[in-house]
This record gives C-alpha cells, sequence and structure tokens, in this order.
C-alpha cells in the first residue's frame, strides 16, 4: 500500500525555507518524498551544484537529464564527465519523443529558426511533461536573479496534479554556484569561460552581452524566453 504523508502547507514551508540553505532543502525534499522525487540537470552549474549535493544527502534521487538532440558537444562531455566524477548513481537521460528521422523529415532540422516553441515541445517539454507524471516532487536549479521573470520565484511550488517543485537556489546567485564548484574541486562547464552564462542547445545559445542578463543568450532576437519545461504544469491555486 502505499505510504501516507501528511499534507503539506505551501505558506507555511515557504515561510521555514526562505532562511535555509540549498542543502537543508534538499534535505526536506528528499526526505519528504523519498522514491517520488527527482532533480532535472541540464549540466550547467547551477544543476551540477544540487546534482553534488544529493549524491551526499540523498544518493537513491533520480537526476534527469533531457537529451533533446541539439546539446553542444561539449555539453554532452561535460555530462559524461560529471556523471563520472561525483559520481550520479541514478543517472536518468530522456529522448525526444519523436526520433530524430521522424522529426528532420516531418519539421526539418532547422524547425529552431521557424518555430522554437514546438522545437522545444517535440525535443524536450514534452519528454518531461511523460516523465514527470508518476513523481510528486521535482527539483530544479532556477535562481531568482537569473532573469525578470523568476524574481518572484518561491522555494515551494504547488501544482494541480499534485507534483511540488521545489527550488532550493532560489537565493544564490551565479557567483554562489561558481564558487561551489570551485570550493569542492568539481571542474567548470567548458563553454563558461568563453562567455555562455547560461547553456540550452547549441541552435539558439549565444555568449551574454556586457550589461544582459544571465539568459540574455537564449533565444536572442526573439520574444522567447523559456524553453516550456517550467511553464506547461498549472499552479494550484490557478
Amino acid at each position: 500500500m502505499p505510504v501516507a504523508r501528511p499534507p503539506i502547507d505551501p505558506d507555511a514551508l515557504n515561510a521555514t525555507l526562505e532562511s535555509a540553505a540549498p542543502d537543508e532543502i534538499l534535505r526536506w525534499a528528499a526526505t519528504t518524498f523519498g522514491d517520488d522525487a527527482l532533480l532535472t540537470c541540464s549540466f550547467q552549474h547551477d544543476g551540477v551544484v544540487l546534482a553534488h549535493m544529493l549524491q551526499r544527502i540523498a544518493p537513491e534521487v533520480r537526476v534527469v537529464f533531457i537529451n533533446t538532440g541539439f546539446h553542444f558537444p561539449e555539453t554532452l562531455a561535460y555530462r559524461d564527465q560529471i556523471v563520472a566524477q561525483l559520481p550520479i548513481r541514478n543517472f536518468v537521460e530522456l529522448q525526444p519523443v519523436m526520433p530524430r528521422e521522424e522529426f528532420a523529415r516531418t519539421y526539418g532540422l532547422d524547425l529552431y529558426a521557424r518555430d522554437p516553441d514546438r522545437c522545444c515541445q517535440i525535443n524536450k517539454v514534452e519528454p518531461l511533461r511523460r516523465y514527470v507524471r508518476d513523481a510528486r516532487c521535482w527539483v530544479n536549479g532556477r535562481r531568482r536573479d537569473q532573469s525578470g521573470g523568476r524574481q518572484v520565484l518561491r522555494v515551494l511550488e504547488v501544482y494541480q496534479d499534485g507534483l511540488h517543485k521545489v527550488n532550493p537556489l532560489v537565493n544564490w546567485s551565479g557567483r554562489d554556484s561558481y564558487e561551489y564548484l570551485q570550493r569542492h574541486s568539481i571542474p567548470l562547464h567548458p563553454l563558461f569561460e568563453r562567455g555562455y552564462a547560461s547553456i540550452g542547445c547549441a541552435p539558439c545559445t549565444r555568449p551574454v552581452l556586457p550589461g544582459e542578463d544571465e539568459r540574455d543568450g537564449r533565444w536572442a532576437g526573439r520574444d522567447k524566453t523559456e524553453c516550456g519545461i517550467h511553464t506547461f504544469l498549472e499552479p494550484k491555486d490557478a
């Protein structure tokens, strides 16, 4: 029989967790949700920080990477390096919902230039949407200082389908993540020193320019600011 869990009061927990350290938030999530928790990691620095913390706190928690088929070769090499070095003990790699040959035949491999939302939907959003159906806790590395649209993030968000999204790094900066990796002798993403502050799929990512926000190098010149994985869920109070 499923384990009965006490009800969660999001407002009370956010008041408590707002001042907690990221590893304390992770420990709460792992203790509260157990096997129903997962961490998504695109192998940017914030996700790697959380993956490293998890290996000490709850190594059984799944670390999920969405392989869109459009990542930089450097990202894939960095993924392999980090998975081996930490090591990540419960690593899951998701694939696009449409095989690459069918995708190329149906849409063309330049869909990202013509309809980036649909490209993200097929290769990134839908694989994760299907995977998280059976999860109750989704940990991720978003921070409030990454962009204007993320300034209102809470530590804990609750959605209508019963999924709880946990954001342990909301109060951190990119500098905090960088210093954590340095302190623990964890290598940096090789594109970081080439000016890439936020690293997604290769065709839709460029280095940031002086004065830009961290995520301004994503879908530059378009109105698009999110890939969609953090916007497809309906908040519980909607």
